[in-house]
């Protein structure tokens, strides 16, 4: 899910995006950012820290490089069984960054890792109504140069006893690894 729209001022003069590696410590500012950034379902603090420690390797987090404040986080990860999958869980942008196509740049920059050197499809879940992250996933998969597949993952009366909308389960892909290359604006930093 996201919430990267576009701002009426030029993004560019606000801040320089700093991509790097969750660390633990980073789980309470990733839980205020999901929170300020509706209509992301908030997890629990403990979730985040486990998304900061345990998945770092396939999520990032953006600093601004001015103050180190976080404008941006992925979490994603590879499922068990899917070595060739990456997926993305949930995508933050703070309202101050917005429109800088960062959503975009912060999964490219994951896919770019080591640890995705197998990984040839994207993941996501959306629901029906989220246009900003349809149009983000929809943008990945252009610049990916391949297609994308939708259906519903989990059912708002099966899975969700009519509680929330139903979660569309996005793939994109399979892309060729040199898609995946070369991509990333800001050098990664290792935590």
């Amino acid at each position: 899910m996201d919430t990267d729209s576009e701002p009426s001022e030029d993004p560019s003069t606000r801040l320089t995006p700093r991509f790097g590696r969750p660390v633990s410590t980073d789980g309470a500012r990733v839980h205020r950012l999901v929170a300020s950034c509706p209509p992301l379902d908030p997890n629990s603090l403990y979730c985040n820290l486990l998304q900061c420690s345990h998945f770092a390797a396939t999520s990032v987090k953006v600093e601004s490089a001015g103050d180190g404040e976080l404008v941006g986080f992925v979490s994603g990860y590879i499922p068990p069984a899917e070595n060739h999958v990456l997926f993305v869980w949930q995508v933050a942008v703070s309202e101050q960054a917005r429109g800088m196509n960062l959503g975009v740049r912060m999964i490219r920059s994951i896919l770019e890792r080591p640890e995705c050197a197998a990984v040839n499809t994207v993941h996501t879940t959306i629901t029906p109504d989220n246009a900003a992250s349809w149009g983000l996933f929809k943008k990945l998969a252009r610049e990916l140069g391949c297609d994308y597949h939708s259906s519903v993952l989990f059912s708002r009366n099966v899975h969700f006893g009519g509680a929330h909308d139903d979660e569309v389960l996005v793939a994109i892909g399979p892309f060729p690894s040199q898609a995946k290359a070369g991509h990333t604006a800001a050098v990664e930093r290792a935590g």
